[in-house]
């Protein structure tokens, strides 16, 4: 009766719990809602947490101790020290231990069930699926966060018959798989998955330049969601399994959501190599007739004056913005022309950044209203109608080669198209060009004028440039 009782207990909490997990995921597709989805969600995975606990036969109450207050520790510095503008890389890595996890998971029920009885069929296709997805998640995370970190080269890393490679690993674990299913394996055969799937996760996203790491993010998250879904399945815990595929779907449709923003499909993404090739030379980069370009630049006190004058001013936030920590010092130049009858909104392209949504949520930490972040489709009608826009360390999203040049790498991809306003500011620290590699046609126009140096000081030069107009 108690045993009876114990496990009704246990399915209303997962249920409660997975109905929190879905409404904290609706209220996640709005920054307005986002705060209270994410609460949501984390409500519901505390109960699913706490409920499970009531299941003696995991481990005891002391080893559980014991790894919540370590994993909770590090979890509260890392909360606390790391930097809004490093979350893509924090991201990365908690993705990569949710799938390390799942991997290593899989693997330990399948050697306490192996050592009952053997484990063939469907159960034996979840561990497989459990471990070789959860370590590609694994070591492509931790590779995706060494990019971001800068401890690896931005640019695509390859070598020759890299694909060749890709290919033969991805057969090893199909036929380790398949002799697991069968009953053909050792005891060593589940770790020989695991390993060669660690080495397939680093060696898929290596080539991969730091431009299309918002997709590739995305991409793990979902991959992470699955491996967690299989290795539910294992455990026959049916709050894992649905938890892991929300996580699975909705990555999914974020993966298939940034690649139409970027105007290019998931293959491209990770065997296209993008930005491999060396940069156009900027600066002296040739015309239709072999001039070089002409590049206009003003000052802190000229745009203080045309954007004190303007009446609807749009400003372009990239990752340039977030390297300078320059989000506080946006606000307080969106305020001083709020204070002057300025219309001013914020113009947010989905990729703009290192990972989905970190120009809302880099701009949401600065307190910045959220009917004052708009999205690219809601706001590239209004820029033929803006006086100046203000471009922030964006690079290839307001690029308008994407639109006028069939040759370009970009082309067909959707931009900002800050250029139709009738100015235009870069605040840019150098001529530099972005993850595409390419020279940018927007810097050249006739109503572009350029404002070297760090975003945060180019900023803060302004707001004190404005108060004196």
């Amino acid at each position: 009766m108690i045993l009876d009782a114990r496990t009704g207990l246990i399915d209303v909490t997962y249920i409660i719990a997975i109905v929190l997990l879905i409404l904290g995921l609706k209220k996640l597709s709005s920054p307005a809602t986002a705060r209270n989805g994410n609460l949501l969600a984390a409500v519901g995975v505390f109960l699913a947490l706490g409920i499970t606990l009531l299941d003696r036969d995991i481990m005891s109450y002391g080893e559980l101790a014991l790894g919540i207050a370590v994993g909770g520790a590090i979890g509260i510095v890392a909360a606390r020290r790391v930097q809004m503008t490093a979350m893509p890389q924090m991201v990365g890595l908690l993705n990569g231990l949710g799938g390390g996890t799942a991997a290593l998971v899989s693997l330990a029920e399948y050697l306490r069930l192996s050592s009952i009885a053997p484990v063939r069929g469907g159960e034996a296709v979840s561990v497989v699926l459990g471990t070789a997805i959860g370590a590609v998640s694994f070591t492509g995370s931790a590779v995706a966060f060494a990019k971001l970190q800068e401890l690896l080269p931005g640019k695509p890393v390859q070598f020759m018959m890299q694909r060749v490679l890709n290919a033969l690993l991805v057969a090893a674990i199909a036929v380790l798989g398949a002799m697991m299913v069968t009953g053909n394996d050792t005891g060593s055969t589940p770790w020989f998955v695991f390993a060669v799937a660690l080495a397939l996760g680093a060696l898929l996203v290596l080539p991969i330049g730091g431009g299309d790491m918002p997709v590739v993010i995305a991409t793990l998250n979902a991959l992470t969601g699955i491996a967690a879904a299989f290795t539910g399945l294992v455990l026959d815990n049916e709050m894992l399994v649905v938890a892991g595929i929300l996580v699975g779907a909705s990555g999914t449709l974020l993966t298939l959501l940034m690649g139409k923003a970027m105007n290019r499909s998931l293959g491209n993404v990770f065997f296209g190599a993008f930005g491999a090739g060396a940069a156009v030379a900027v600066g002296g980069a040739p015309g239709a007739a072999g001039a070089p370009k002409t590049v206009r630049q003003t000052t802190a006190e000229d745009t203080a004056v045309a954007l004190a004058y303007a009446r609807k001013v749009v400003i372009g936030p990239g990752y340039g913005l977030a390297v300078a920590e320059g989000q506080h010092a946006v606000r307080e130049l969106a305020q001083e022309l709020e204070r002057r009858g300025v219309d001013v909104k914020f113009a947010i392209h989905p990729v703009a950044g290192r990972m989905p949504g970190h120009m809302n949520v880099l701009l949401a930490e600065a307190n910045i209203p959220y009917d004052e972040l708009v999205e690219m489709d809601q706001i590239n009608g209004d820029f033929d109608s803006t006086d100046v826009v203000l471009v922030v360390g964006a690079n290839d999203v307001v690029n308008p080669a994407a639109r006028e040049d069939p040759t370009s790498p970009i082309y067909g991809m959707p931009i900002l198209d800050v250029d139709k306003a009738r100015n235009v500011i870069v605040l840019k620290r150098s001529m530099g060009a972005g993850f595409a590699g390419i020279d940018n046609a927007l810097f050249y126009r006739d109503r572009t004028r350029m404002l070297f140096g760090d975003a945060k000081k180019s900023l803060t030069s302004l707001v004190e440039a404005l108060r004196s107009v």
